[in-house]
């Protein structure tokens, strides 16, 4: 099926759109200097395993001490290794946070499985964002 080259968007460097013949829309739409800038493509299809990929996923907890450890010891004993852990407001109440957390692996393998099984179930709140494979550098 045929898509509407109209109906996409990407942010991007001067240097990409012009590899690509694409219009600048806006330039120099950073709001620090030293940024960098993580990308992402959304879909409604689920990536299938490709061996090498990265989940992504948000949570919370409750604010109490060791909250977080907890939440996080599904991780290590399942043997699946963390490679970002952030957090941001999560505009619901003061100091309450979210999570954005990326894992090595797919969901769809046994023990990525097993360990976001464990953690939905010690979470107030967990969504997987997707797995999908890891860029190549």
């Amino acid at each position: 099926m045929a898509q509407d080259i109209d109906s996409f968007a990407a942010v991007a460097s001067k240097s990409a759109a012009a590899h690509y013949g694409l219009g600048v829309l806006a330039a120099n739409i950073e709001d620090e200097p030293n940024n960098t800038t993580r990308f992402v493509v959304l879909s409604t299809q689920e990536a299938a395993p490709s061996g090498n990929d990265k989940t992504s996923l948000v949570m919370s907890t409750r604010n109490v001490p060791g909250a977080i450890h907890g939440l996080l010891t599904p991780l290590a004993t399942n043997r699946v290794s963390m490679t970002r852990l952030e957090s941001r407001p999560s505009r619901t109440g003061l100091w309450e946070y979210v999570f954005f957390l990326d894992m090595e692996g797919h969901q769809n393998d046994e023990h990525v499985a097993r360990a976001l099984k464990e953690m939905k179930q010690l979470a107030a709140f967990l969504k997987v964002l997707g797995s999908y494979p890891v860029a190549v550098q």
